[in-house]
């Protein structure tokens, strides 16, 4: 198994994540965002020098070295002269710092980069590949792996499907805490892209996208089950499709993303499956689902039209087994949940 770890971009981070590298395929870690934006917010912008002695470290430790400039939106300035030879001087200088591949969710970034250079070009799950005709129209452009869009990883049909079209690497991310069909995720995506990325820079009063889906899961804890993760003991679900995964969150303290590698590479956790999702503290420390419950709903899952108001399936698990944290005083209370009502 490949598993790709995130990474915040800092030394001393990757020193106590590749502490015990035996688990760890790849790491990988945001560019400087004055060239290309990310989906992502940036918890360190290292520079060229840095992403150089980063991944000899990590090549030291035999772990290859992967930077992510998944923009999703450029605002066209690609397309400028400038703008090219600005992107392209950067690109150029990542090469000769020894990355092993870049992940890009711009199309014209992915042919642009498997024509000029030899880095593995990684399609970002923000080009949102779901079907197989995309996917080929991605290999085509010159993609050497794709990351599959999340909303599918519990389609085994278009799964299949994508694997059966394409000769390149796929790639699953594992532990996606999203809303599952997110109506805001276009639009939020974008605007990350805009506001970490390339000036000028914006002067928002605030970030609607993320209160609105934190809202919507506090309020309604059957979106929780339906965000498109993949549980450590269910990878074997998923091993003729691919042998590649990716653990999604370096906006993170190492401690919580080595818990993430002990659990995926272990193909087991025994506690909070919240304490493996990629989403906000927030709703991290609001809910306990306990993972061992959850053992055989993959198999309701494959066999799922995904058409949930005939279904019904994840609404009665929600009421089975999701449970809220209630404080009194210094001790955690564990309380049943009521989906029939507003937390």
């Amino acid at each position: 198994m490949k598993l790709y770890v995130p990474h915040a971009g800092h030394m001393e981070g990757l020193q106590d994540l590749l502490a015990c590298p035996e688990d760890i395929y790849a790491v990988y870690m945001a560019g400087a965002p004055d060239y290309v934006g990310t989906g992502r917010t940036n918890l360190s912008a290292p520079g060229l020098e840095e992403i150089r002695e980063q991944t000899e470290y990590a090549h030291e430790k035999g772990v290859k070295m992967e930077v992510v400039l998944n923009s999703s939106c450029m605002g066209g300035q690609h397309l400028t002269p400038q703008g090219f030879n600005k992107i392209n001087w950067y690109f150029d200088q990542l090469n000769k710092s020894g990355i092993d591949s870049i992940t890009v969710a711009e199309p014209y970034f992915v042919e642009m980069l498997s024509r000029e250079y030899d880095m593995e070009v990684v399609v970002s799950v923000l080009s949102f590949v779901d079907s197989p005709q995309k996917a080929v129209f991605y290999e085509e452009l010159g993609a050497d792996t794709i990351v599959i869009d999340p909303a599918v990883n519990r389609d085994f049909q278009k799964l299949e499907a994508i694997k059966e079209s394409v000769s390149c690497g796929l790639k699953l991310l594992v532990n996606e805490g999203c809303l599952y069909q997110c109506p805001f995720r276009y639009a939020h995506f974008n605007f990350f892209s805009h506001a970490n990325g390339p000036g000028p820079k914006l002067n928002v009063l605030d970030d609607y996208y993320y209160y609105k889906c934190l809202s919507l899961r506090i309020n309604d804890p059957q979106q929780l089950i339906k965000s498109p993760w993949i549980r450590p003991e269910d990878l074997k679900e998923y091993e003729h499709i691919t042998d590649t995964f990716k653990i999604g969150g370096r906006t993170h303290f190492p401690n919580w993303i080595l818990n993430n590698v002990r659990a995926y590479a272990g193909r087991h956790y025994d506690g909070n499956l919240m304490d493996l999702l990629d989403c906000p503290k927030d709703i991290r420390d609001l809910f306990y689902i306990p993972n061992k419950e959850l053992e055989g709903a993959i198999s309701q899952w494959k066999r799922c039209d995904k058409v949930c108001i005939r279904c019904g399936y994840c609404k009665r698990l929600t009421e089975r087994v999701v449970q809220i944290y209630s404080s009194e005083g210094e001790q955690q209370l564990l309380q049943p949940l009521n989906t029939e009502r507003s937390i």
